[in-house]
């Protein structure tokens, strides 16, 4: 069974989840045929703390605009049910992960930890492979793979989601050739065209001459499909 990749972020009150920060947005966007799907998940949260100047300015959520939004236990249960089973990708996944975590511990002790529950891919490190030595922000990653159409006044969870989303697809796209390649093929061979050593003088493509009298006997053959058609 192949499992579902949803591409998840979060904005919090803070950096440190050990100094008692806590999340303020958090969004997911599921992925189908490597697009983005309008099925997604996405809350505010009342995060019951004060929101450090910093982060505020990054995401532009102040404590008095959330204050009447769920807090982290009233959404639990219904982000769990989007989330299991799948396959989350996450820029910074150790970042995401120590929020989300420390809000489903502090919400009910018998809820998982995400890793319990779902796989994890991590596009951060994934950049670091493909670009090493180079920055790898997301804005960076969008600005390289020329990812636009988005407003960025603001980070938002759901919008940094979407936005990973193309970033994801463009970082995986070799990768998705290069499977289906190797999928009919040894590694022998993958060595050789890997060397770009196929004579393609061996593989002449043959010309096909086609005369007037064929492609009149055709047209007269599509005009009478073309009449039966039309009358019945």
């Amino acid at each position: 069974m192949i499992k579902k990749l949803i591409v998840l972020d979060t904005e919090t009150t803070g950096l440190e989840v050990e100094q008692g920060h806590r999340i303020v947005e958090v969004g997911a966007v599921a992925l189908a045929d490597r697009r983005r799907t309008d099925l997604h998940f996405h809350s505010y949260l009342n995060p019951q703390r004060a929101i450090d100047e910093e982060a505020e300015k990054v995401h532009g959520l102040s404590l008095e605009r959330l204050t009447n939004e769920p807090e982290f236990a009233e959404i639990a249960e219904s982000f769990l049910e989007f989330v299991e089973g799948s396959i989350l990708v996450i820029h910074n996944a150790a970042f995401d992960l120590g929020f989300l975590n420390a809000e489903l511990k502090r919400a009910s002790s018998k809820y998982p930890a995400l890793e319990e529950i779902c796989d994890v891919e991590d596009t951060l490190l994934m950049a670091r492979n493909k670009f090493p030595g180079q920055r790898n922000s997301l804005d960076a990653l969008a600005n390289r793979f020329e990812i636009g159409g988005y407003d960025r006044s603001f980070h938002g969870a759901l919008l940094d989601a979407n936005i990973l989303a193309d970033v994801y697809i463009h970082l995986t796209g070799g990768q998705s050739k290069f499977e289906f390649m190797s999928s009919d093929i040894n590694s022998n061979s993958e060595s050789e065209i890997s060397d770009s050593s196929i004579d393609l003088k061996k593989y002449p493509i043959p010309q096909i001459v086609v005369s007037k009298e064929d492609m009149l006997s055709n047209d007269q053959r599509i005009a009478s499909i073309n009449a039966k058609r039309d009358s019945s």
